[in-house]
């Protein structure tokens, strides 16, 4: 908690003011949390003070909150492009990296809980950066960010916001911006290690080397068949958790997009197919997603579709899967928004859809 607070201190990020008179005091808490590495070890012990979002009021504290985040897709593609080329890639993780957005609205809060300043104790904070929790937090850091990355010569990608890209000469680099995870490869380690440290120079940063960790038969089930389950929020916290297992698990797609859609009023039996589901992943720890260096960059897109496959709307499922020059970049099992009056419809939209991911992707 004290490095969390000096780090806070030393990143100017609020002014101690008398409170605003009839103006909204954002209140905040301290979250504690373990830290692992990828096997799953015990790495640090971390505290980090958070504003309660919800204590914001719109258009007094907060107005747009929208950040984009990228496809999976796009992660895919860069991976198997660099791979395919040869090129470094690395992890970069950013020291508070929220803390870094700059703030346009006036925002007040209550000092942190066992560190208010004797002094001043009836003073509250005036922020000057943004902080985690806040509605705008993840737009600020962003917004933060990509100016300062179009000053080293990076354009963002018209496909994907999240995905910048810096071309001078024969040099090139793609960055990834997820949230606060950021990946970059570039065609040469001298080029890599340039940006690597102009980003240091702006934002604490730290290198974590060469990357090797990021992010991380089913039955048709009608909304209302069985009881509902006994805790709703248990299975909601268990999809989402398979949502993020799909970016390397394309095998398991169509089963969490099945499970996905009872998310709002779970039964005994979508708990059951997804017990079902945990059980074969139980079994297949080992399976994932290999990217393997290819001479070709050719993309191929395969379609399929299902017919009036939901017993409740009638609707088919189409999926695709995309090919970059043979790494598997790009998959979807997704309900088609409306009712296909023959097989033939639902065939020439699973089409449509495949096409429409490889325009983006090309």
């Amino acid at each position: 908690m004290e490095e969390e607070y000096t780090a806070l201190l030393a990143n100017q990020t609020w002014d101690l003011v008398p409170p605003p008179p009839g103006g909204n005091v954002v209140t905040g808490k301290w979250i504690w949390t373990h830290k692992r590495r990828a096997d799953g070890t015990l790495d640090r012990y971390k505290a980090r003070w958070v504003l309660r979002g919800f204590t914001q009021r719109p258009g007094v504290d907060y107005d747009e909150t929208f950040s984009p985040v990228e496809k999976p897709a796009t992660v895919r593609t860069v991976l198997s492009l660099a791979l395919s080329r040869s090129w470094p890639v690395h992890q970069l993780d950013v020291k508070n990296a929220f803390l870094h957005g700059t703030l346009t609205e006036t925002v007040y809060y209550s000092q942190p809980a066992g560190f208010v300043d004797p002094t001043r104790p009836d003073m509250v904070c005036r922020l000057n950066k943004s902080l985690y929790g806040l509605k705008q937090a993840t737009r600020a850091w962003y917004s933060r960010f990509a100016t300062f990355l179009v000053t080293l010569g990076f354009t963002e990608a018209k496909s994907d916001t999240s995905l910048f890209i810096y071309r001078h000469g024969d040099e090139m680099a793609y960055l990834l911006l997820y949230v606060d995870d950021i990946v970059l490869t570039a065609s040469s380690p001298s080029l890599l290690q340039r940006i690597i440290t102009s980003l240091q120079q702006e934002f604490a940063m730290k290198d974590l080397g060469v990357l090797h960790h990021f992010l991380g038969v089913t039955a048709k089930l009608s909304e209302d068949a069985g009881p509902p389950v006994a805790d709703p929020t248990a299975y909601r916290s268990l999809v989402g958790a398979l949502q993020y297992l799909t970016f390397t698990r394309p095998d398991i797609t169509y089963a969490v997009q099945q499970v996905c859609l009872h998310m709002h009023d779970p039964r005994e039996p979508h708990l059951t197919a997804l017990k079902r589901l945990l059980r074969y992943l139980r079994g297949t720890v080992d399976y994932g997603l290999f990217l393997h260096r290819s001479s070709s960059a050719a993309l191929v897109v395969y379609t399929d579709v299902d017919w009036v496959g939901c017993p409740d709307t009638r609707r088919s499922t189409s999926g695709y899967a995309v090919f970059l020059g043979g790494n598997l970049v790009s998959w979807s099992s997704k309900q088609q928004p409306v009712v296909s009056r023959s097989s033939a419809e639902a065939e020439y939209r699973a089409v449509a859809n495949g096409v429409a991911e490889a325009f983006w992707l090309r």
